[in-house]
């Protein structure tokens, strides 16, 4: 425990990349696999990661990220984009991917994929859109915890537009809504101003609420 807390004072949403370095694919294999092995509401996955490395897509994301460098001198921009509605093909296929996976079906399993089916799709789009982004920001939070322990700099990010990041990328034929970025980089030397700064959070009496 003690070391994933290490962990955790040493990163921090790093504001200056170097653009010389690259995080290795090893890497960012092992961050998205944390991320896949995240948690989710019914095990339901309602979100995926987009890989962004070719300059010129950075580029064009930059200019709608409020001109955010890193999107730009970090070597992977990850792209959390949430399923724009919960379908019943969607919520059926991951039923169905499970099944598989076992090798049987379980009749408690069964009867839950039922009340999801009744329910998830009756919703607005709206609504299961915004709370399939919920599940997204639990992967973000084991890509964070995995790409230090990687020792990986990473700046989790939503000062962007995201309809026009949907356009850039053609999520809208995914059936995807973009979420948030997390730009996979390493930090310069020399012209980050938040680096070397003390962590400052709030006391755990303060944060911690028992009741």
């Amino acid at each position: 425990m003690a070391n994933v807390l290490n962990l955790l004072n040493w990163r921090y949403a790093t504001k200056k990349m170097d653009p010389s370095k690259s995080v290795s694919e090893a890497d960012v294999d092992t961050i998205l696999e944390a991320v896949r092995l995240s948690a989710s509401s019914s095990g339901l996955q309602p979100y995926q990661v987009l890989v962004v490395t070719e300059p010129s897509l950075k580029a064009q994301i930059r200019e709608v990220a409020w001109n955010q460098a890193q999107v730009t001198d970090a070597s992977h921009v990850l792209v959390f984009a949430a399923w724009d509605h919960y379908s019943a093909e969607r919520i059926n296929q991951m039923f169905d991917l499970v099944n598989a996976e076992r090798g049987y079906i379980n009749e408690g399993f069964e009867a839950y994929r039922q009340k999801l089916l009744a329910f998830y799709p009756n919703r607005t789009p709206a609504e299961n859109f915004e709370h399939a982004a919920r599940q997204a920001y639990i992967g973000l939070g084991s890509a964070l915890i995995a790409a230090a322990e990687l020792g990986v700099d990473s700046t989790p990010m939503e000062g962007f537009e995201p309809a026009k990041v949907d356009e850039i990328l053609g999520l809208s034929e995914l059936g995807l809504k973009s979420v948030l970025l997390l730009p996979l980089g390493y930090r310069a030397n020399e012209g980050d101003w938040l680096q070397g700064q003390k962590k400052v959070r709030r006391s755990k009496e303060q944060f911690a609420i028992w009741r």
